[in-house]
């Protein structure tokens, strides 16, 4: 793709000072860029990069104040991140874009499946009976769609996603390579001889509109009823996501997040990598949680951050690991004021 600066800053509502007609073709970091490439900056950390920077054109905020001389056009914005976004996304629905939408011949389409006007399956892809993929998606190689699974209009599927069977995705969705959608929940019954009996997950899969899942997601079908993922949500490579939990609308995920099975996750909340979220609780609305954090119990204030193992107030956890340092020099001076006191 090729973009001229003026083009550039007519998309992004923006200023250009400089060259309005120098092309770009792509993206690149401040560090890396040469000619012929976009960046960006936002952050002071960053300034000296400027001017040095080969790219051709340069996305600043609109109150930058130069120190130096910079080569770069520069395109003035309001919301730096935001019109990187606008930006980037313009990129990216371009390049998907420049392929014909096509049901390659070595995919294998059931006949009662349905592909939507528009839509593009890539080679050795599998669409089961009764599949129904709407207008505009991109499914590529390798993926495997089960008995009876709705996908909705504009949804992307990568490389080697799996979809079991009645699961239902949503418009606008992203799933990245190898996620796992509808597998079975965890649902084992102990017996007297010590070993377990499965539990038949006849439940399914419900993902809404505009959600993304990250590369090796899984979202186990529920034991009865849904596995829902509201609207909106954004959830990271790695995230394993157990059966009948609910996850609200705008809710995201960092990395390795583990949600044990029947819980709900409230709108808004925001999981750092690798929390732990035990069964059978809830996460009240905008619930903010460190890395690594361990909840073991429902949250019911809303906007609550938390930090730690098992999880309490963010702030009282900090003033605890302050204490919790300097323990051994505690320890000393206790032993002392007991020696002293014999």
């Amino acid at each position: 793709m090729q973009i001229t600066a003026a083009q550039i800053a007519a998309l992004l509502g923006g200023q250009v000072e400089g060259n309005p007609d120098v092309v770009v073709h792509r993206p690149m970091r401040i560090e890396e860029a040469g000619p012929g490439d976009f960046a960006f900056f936002d952050h002071p950390k960053y300034e000296q990069y400027a001017y040095n920077t080969s790219a051709s054109i340069l996305l600043v905020g609109e109150h930058f104040v130069p120190a130096h001389p910079i080569t770069s056009t520069l395109i003035r914005v309001s919301d730096v991140r935001g019109a990187l976004a606008l930006l980037l996304g313009h990129f990216g629905s371009a390049q998907q874009a420049s392929a014909v939408p096509e049901v390659s011949t070595q995919a294998l389409v059931h006949p009662t499946a349905k592909v939507g006007p528009g839509s593009s399956v890539g080679a050795f892809s599998i669409l089961e009976e009764g599949v129904e993929v709407g207008a505009d998606c991109i499914i590529y190689p390798q993926v495997y769609i089960g008995r009876n699974v709705r996908i909705g209009d504009g949804t992307v599927l990568y490389p080697g996603v799996k979809i079991y069977y009645d699961s239902v995705v949503g418009r606008q969705c992203i799933v990245h390579a190898n996620s796992v959608i509808g597998s079975d929940g965890f649902g084992f019954a102990p017996l007297p001889d010590g070993s377990w009996k499965k539990v038949p997950q006849v439940g399914n899969v419900v993902i809404e509109d505009e959600v993304e899942l990250g590369a090796g997601a899984c979202i186990d079908r529920a034991s009865l009823g849904s596995t829902i993922i509201h609207r909106g949500a954004k959830i990271d490579n790695l995230v394993h996501i157990a059966h009948n939990v609910e996850v609200g609308a705008h809710t995201v995920m960092a990395a390795q997040v583990g949600i044990a099975g029947s819980s709900k996750i409230g709108p808004n909340c925001m999981l750092g990598g690798q929390t732990g979220v035990a069964g059978h609780i809830s996460l009240a609305k905008g619930t903010r949680t460190q890395a690594q954090s361990g909840i073991a119990s429902t949250v019911t204030e809303e906007g609550k951050a938390l930090f730690g193992t098992p999880a309490i107030d963010y702030n009282q956890y900090v003033r605890s690991f302050i204490v919790f340092k300097q323990l051994p020099e505690l320890a000393k001076q206790v032993r002392a004021l007991l020696k002293a006191n014999k």
